[in-house]
């Protein structure tokens, strides 16, 4: 897909995605912060390739809207789920509640994340400091442990991490998001090891996507800055897709612990 994407609506990018088939076919995955931007995307897709989706977030409201629409447009049981990932122990009862409806998690997506703005690195309180690493590190930590040893334990599974080009190219305005994401990295490498060979362990860098996020982005900054990537451009949220799909499906079983940027060059750029 290049520059602006034509596709807007469930049915249509369900219909893109099954042009590749159902490599996904009868599996259950679970994908945090799934309602909307990337984690929305990902949502349909997988559906859109056979699999049954629990879509989790802490506007259950928004959760249970897509999962009905995508229910309807692919066939496939599509359930809601209110949770806060930076709630630690509200994690292992997420997983009990979604293999309850879905069955066993075959896949799990850490795509919940927060990014909040700050005036300057002297002004960022422990709050947000602590908000942030809860949100972005400390939940897809628990949740991979959790899930992992069950992927483990029934031999086999996929854990996707959504990282950020930000965990190699930090700057003062995102630098504790920035520090999670690096630490994201880390993990995806330790859990590799640990729920090796059956479970696989990955993540993809995203790089600025059109998302909700990007509404508070100065489009004319943003554009000066694209100049510099090889895409001269952001990208659109529906080409996280073949990463995602290629990450948690059987094309990649010699592939985990890996860091897969989909940033349109911005860690290539000088």
């Amino acid at each position: 897909m290049e520059g602006h994407s034509e596709v807007t609506t469930i049915e249509e990018a369900v219909a893109a995605v099954r042009e590749g088939g159902q490599p996904l076919q009868g599996r259950t995955a679970l994908v945090t912060g799934g309602s909307r931007g990337l984690g929305r995307e990902i949502s349909i897709a997988f559906a859109a390739a056979g699999a049954n989706v629990a879509v989790a977030s802490r506007k259950k409201d928004a959760c249970e809207s897509l999962a009905e629409e995508l229910a309807a447009a692919t066939g496939r049981s599509v359930t809601a789920h209110g949770a806060h990932v930076g709630e630690w122990d509200g994690l292992g009862p997420l997983l009990d509640e979604v293999e309850q409806a879905l069955g066993p998690v075959d896949i799990l997506v850490n795509n919940a994340g927060i990014a909040p703005t700050y005036p300057s690195l002297a002004e960022v309180s422990e709050t947000l400091f602590d908000k942030v690493i809860g949100v972005n590190l400390k939940g897809p930590f628990r949740l991979m442990a959790v899930a992992g040893e069950r992927m483990a334990a029934r031999g086999g599974g996929a854990i996707l991490n959504i990282s950020s080009m930000a965990s190699g190219r930090p700057t003062a305005g995102d630098l504790p998001y920035a520090a999670a994401k690096a630490a994201l990295n880390t993990l995806t490498a330790g859990f590799a090891q640990e729920y090796g060979p059956g479970v696989r362990v990955n993540t993809i860098l995203a790089g600025p996507f059109r998302t909700d996020i990007s509404k508070h982005w100065d489009p004319d900054t943003v554009a000066d800055m694209a100049k510099a990537w090889p895409s001269k451009r952001v990208g659109n949220p529906e080409e996280i897709v073949g990463a995602a799909l290629y990450l948690c499906g059987p094309n990649a079983s010699y592939t985990t612990g890996a860091l897969l940027a989909v940033d349109g060059g911005r860690l290539a750029a000088p």
